[in-house]
């Protein structure tokens, strides 16, 4: 595989390289395991983890505020509370916070055809991993998949003034690669931050991975090609280099 046109490619972490809602699926079962078998909350376990993930996914977080740890516990004892009644209950709460966050980050693993993949694609182009989230969080999940090896740079937007999908975060990519806009491609999960990121800021092409099939709504960000799987991607970036080289 020779690419001559692309000369790097941005990865999305979460949902992309990584299966964090499975990992994120495993953990919230852990948790009612806990809950039912220790504390005998035998209905309220799932209403109470049910809770967590909405708290989860309608999260705002300001690192000059609080810190990731203390927001989530606080997530776990209001729904505790909110389920059972009663005071609050701190203790419970970060039992379940960390019983929650080790076991998913146990699940957060790089496959191996996804590893072999990176390091093929390295041969021909620089790769960057460029992640949203919060700093603590992101880099947890960077270490416990063990992927800092098969990217020339990780930037995590939680430590930079802007996240995806501000063109300024792609901007910094390429300069830390020494590359030009045009000369990259973003692949991600999410169309609002990955792909809308990249059209943001011109980049030669966006691939989007829509692993479930979804429809996207019509007033969604148009990626330039959609996948079912990562692994689908170099041939994806192989019609990229043959359309290019036949416009040119």
């Amino acid at each position: 595989m020779v690419l001559n046109q692309v000369r790097a490619v941005f990865f999305d972490l979460d949902n992309t390289l990584i299966d964090t809602a499975g990992a994120n699926r495993k953990g919230m079962l852990e948790v009612i395991k806990l809950l039912q078998s220790k504390y005998d909350y035998k209905e309220e376990a799932e209403t109470i983890c049910d809770k967590v993930q909405v708290k989860l996914s309608k999260e705002c977080f300001h690192p000059s505020s609080t810190c990731i740890t203390d927001l989530r516990t606080l997530h776990w004892e209001e729904a505790i509370q909110e389920t059972k009644g009663g005071g609050a209950n701190r203790k419970l709460a970060e039992e379940c916070y960390f019983l929650w966050k080790s076991t998913r980050l146990q699940h957060m693993i790089l496959a191996e055809d996804v590893k072999a993949m990176l390091i093929e694609l390295r041969k021909e182009v620089r790769l960057l991993l460029l992640t949203n989230g919060d700093h603590q969080t992101q880099r947890e999940k960077i270490e416990a998949c063990a992927c800092q090896s098969y990217f020339d740079a990780i930037v995590v937007g939680g430590e930079q003034k802007e996240e995806k999908p501000s063109p300024s975060i792609f901007y910094y990519c390429c300069n830390l690669l020494g590359v030009q806009p045009g000369d990259c491609v973003m692949v991600g999960d999410t169309l609002e931050t990955d792909i809308q990121g990249g059209l943001n800021a011109g980049l030669k092409a966006t691939v989007w991975i829509n692993k479930n099939g979804i429809m996207p709504l019509k007033s969604s960000p148009r990626p330039h090609h959609i996948v079912s799987s990562v692994l689908e991607l170099p041939a994806v970036l192989q019609s990229i280099d043959c359309t290019v080289s036949m416009s040119a």
